[in-house]
């Protein structure tokens, strides 16, 4: 057999290197702040993002996400079923977020009682307690649906002025309908939560499988319990506007564990 050329010779580690960053394939797109990133990898390959464990199917799906004001890079360790681990960096591109003013809002939504923000603290450690679980289904890498008709009133990451008072950024895409419009399962998963908030009003969240999660907020009906496996596009609840609103609409958010992730490039594909 002849001889390799010296080139050749010295470029080997190096492409050797790279033989396990090629087993693993994603969605470069969604390398963004608010960024939903699915994947694949070699069945046994481990995954750790930014010091996280990333669970891999038997099949070799995966998931993660970004969040709104993740900085400029991201740390993804790949460690092939044979073979050493080897880091691949990965550039988050930064986003522009709209401001939207909201008006006409009740002051006690905006400022609270101290009974009411017991009650608020109370439920943003539900929500986040179902948020933090990780199982083994895989509804998340089956495709996502739109899980309402209507106008889209509200974006993910805006800058949120209520009645001129800053406040938190909005984390959902929201779609604007008549109260009693049909809601829809986004992807298959499991019921986690099904119950009434004081600024989600009536809301579902559902569970698809290793850290990733739906929410739908403001509904007049909850169709669904908790503990339920649910299909997609099966009908989970109706529109409405429980909770802090000015007019009937389905708040929908997306979710890697407590990673609040963009849904509109999810379910709105371009």
């Amino acid at each position: 057999m002849p001889a390799l050329p010296r080139r050749l010779l010295l470029a080997a580690p190096a492409l050797l290197l790279a033989a396990p960053a090629r087993a693993v394939t994603l969605n470069e797109a969604a390398l963004t702040q608010g960024g939903f990133v699915l994947g694949r990898a070699a069945p046994g390959t481990r995954l750790a993002l930014d010091g996280r464990a990333v669970r891999v199917s038997p099949a070799g799906q995966f998931a993660f996400g970004f969040g709104r004001d993740h900085a400029a890079q991201a740390r993804l360790v790949i460690t092939p079923p044979s073979g050493a681990a080897e880091t691949r960096v990965l550039n988050i591109a930064k986003r522009q977020w709209p401001t939207e003013s909201i008006s006409g809002l009740p002051p006690a939504q905006v400022t609270p009682d101290a009974e009411t923000l017991t009650r608020i603290a109370r439920e943003r450690e539900k929500l986040a307690a179902v948020r933090a679980i990780e199982t083994n289904l895989t509804g998340f890498a089956e495709g996502f649906i739109r899980p309402a008709p209507g106008r889209i009133s509200g974006v993910f990451g805006s800058q949120r002025i209520l009645n001129g008072q800053p406040r938190q950024p909005h984390y959902g895409l929201d779609f604007a309908a008549p109260t009693g419009t049909p809601v829809l399962a986004c992807a298959a998963g499991r019921v986690t939560l099904a119950d009434e908030f004081h600024f989600f009003g009536k809301l579902i969240v559902l569970d698809h499988g290793h850290g990733v999660n739906s929410l739908y907020a403001h509904l007049s009906e909850i169709s669904v319990p908790e503990g339920e496996s649910i299909a997609k596009s099966q009908r989970i609840g109706a529109i409405g506007m429980t909770g802090r609103v000015t007019g009937p609409h389905l708040h929908f958010s997306l979710s890697w564990f407590l990673q609040w992730l963009d849904p509109q490039p999810v379910v709105l594909p371009a």
